[in-house]
């Protein structure tokens, strides 16, 4: 089991950068597909980025693609969310996750083939 904790989110103004961190403990860190996802007010959770357990290949949704990156440290057992050109419709509460996939799958988009996740932290974006 891991346990999972997201932080970082803010109220910054649209065009701002925000770098969200997920803090991890418990099982080895390196054995998860990580993956951030976000959930608007009145919407459903939606898939962000995806990072390889080793952190070489990533996944982004379309919306974000060119503005977001991920990343992660397994030295320091954490994942970070890069938000750069951030928009309005970013808005969301932002969480965290953890999957234990098979390792024939790199990266997955799919909420429910995550195991763990975090509290979640508010990202606001003011126009």
């Amino acid at each position: 089991q891991v346990q999972l904790v997201d932080s970082g989110g803010g109220l910054v103004q649209a065009g701002g950068s925000l770098r969200l961190s997920c803090a991890a403990s418990g099982r080895t860190f390196s054995n998860y597909v990580m993956g951030w996802f976000r959930q608007a007010p009145g919407k459903e959770r939606e898939f962000v980025a995806a990072i390889s357990r080793s952190g070489g290949s990533t996944d982004y949704a379309d919306s974000v693609k060119g503005r977001f990156t991920i990343s992660r440290d397994n030295a320091k057992n954490t994942v970070y969310l890069q938000m750069n050109s951030l928009k309005p419709e970013d808005t969301a509460v932002y969480y965290c996750a953890a999957s234990t996939v098979s390792r024939t799958i790199v990266t997955t988009t799919r909420a429910a083939q995550y195991d763990y996740w975090g509290q979640g932290t508010q990202v606001t974006v003011s126009s």
